[in-house]
């Protein structure tokens, strides 16, 4: 009788390379931390943790910057209720944010490219608005039309805005099911190139992978029952350039289904810090750069089956 079964990964799946893909699924927890680049610093940290890192970054940085009365510029990733908590330490030490750029990463577009406006009540910008804009006492606030979001009117010079104020001072991202970080997807047709080429592109409108769709489908803000037609199929993201030129990165690994241990990252987090540095992977582009990549400690639990556990 054979004991064994061997196929090839599905031709949906934008990285297919076994024996790479062998080789990271075996990386334990206690092998995640070692790189060969040292300035890729990987960090293992208690659940609980990860999002009061975030946010204490970028408090430190808000405030800072406020303090040297100098501009600083923060691509952030949504949506993201975190920012409420960044809002409140703001609130509560009293930081002017006057001299604050933020510049969303990404935002949702439709199957002809026009952008989400920020009156869909699922557009990132709405919710940057929600959880962070608004939630700062109004005194504080820099002015709106500081917090950026690309829109089908600026999306062709979304990367030179944010060129034209020096880059990002920091560029905070978390790979998605596929790979991606921001919309960068590993298959779409909009940033098919080489790697010395596909580094060079700026922001962009694209095709969302089938993936990606799934994954978002399981977001609260779509109901959190995989209703896959509520995803819309095309967006507007920064690209590899953007994240390249920025000062500082911060990549966190810690997504889970639910708060349960259930998490697509679990494995996907060993490819982008340990695989091949390709347009396949998008978010290993950072294995090249200055990073800190957080991970959690459910997402650094190695990866194994089991047998009792279904969905």
């Amino acid at each position: 009788m054979p004991t064994s079964f061997t196929y090839e990964p599905s031709q949906w799946i934008p990285f297919r390379d076994k024996r790479v893909i062998n080789r990271v699924r075996r990386i334990t927890r206690k092998a995640l931390t070692r790189h060969p680049n040292p300035a890729f610093k990987i960090r293992i940290v208690p659940d609980g943790d990860v999002e009061w890192l975030w946010v204490a970054d970028m408090f430190h940085r808000i405030k800072t910057a406020s303090e040297e009365n100098r501009r600083l510029v923060l691509i952030l990733p949504n949506p993201a209720s975190t920012y409420r908590k960044l809002a409140l330490m703001i609130n509560t030490l009293r930081v002017n944010c006057r001299h604050l750029v933020t510049f969303n990463m990404d935002e949702y577009a439709d199957q002809d490219g026009n952008v989400a406006p920020e009156t869909w009540p699922w557009s990132f910008m709405a919710s940057t608005k929600r959880f962070l804009y608004h939630a700062i006492d109004p005194a504080l606030r820099p002015p709106e039309r500081q917090m950026m979001g690309p829109t089908t009117r600026n999306i062709h010079d979304y990367s030179r805005m944010i060129r034209d104020l020096g880059g990002a001072d920091a560029c905070y991202s978390g790979p998605g099911w596929t790979g991606h970080l921001a919309f960068i997807e590993p298959d779409a047709p909009e940033f098919k190139a080489p790697l010395e080429v596909w580094k060079t592109f700026g922001a962009r409108i694209v095709t969302l992978s089938p993936f990606t769709i799934a994954q978002n489908s399981l977001h609260g803000f779509f109901g959190a029952s995989g209703d896959l037609a509520a995803v819309p199929p095309r967006a507007a993201t920064i690209g590899p350039a953007d994240v390249i030129a920025a000062k500082f990165r911060m990549d966190i690994n810690a997504l889970t289904t639910a708060g349960t241990r259930v998490s697509w990252q679990r494995f996907m987090t060993r490819l982008v810090s340990h695989g091949p540095v390709t347009p396949r992977v998008p978010s290993s582009i950072l294995q090249t750069l200055p990073t800190d990549s957080i991970i959690s400690e459910t997402i650094a639990d190695d990866v194994q089956p089991d047998w009792n556990m279904e969905y």
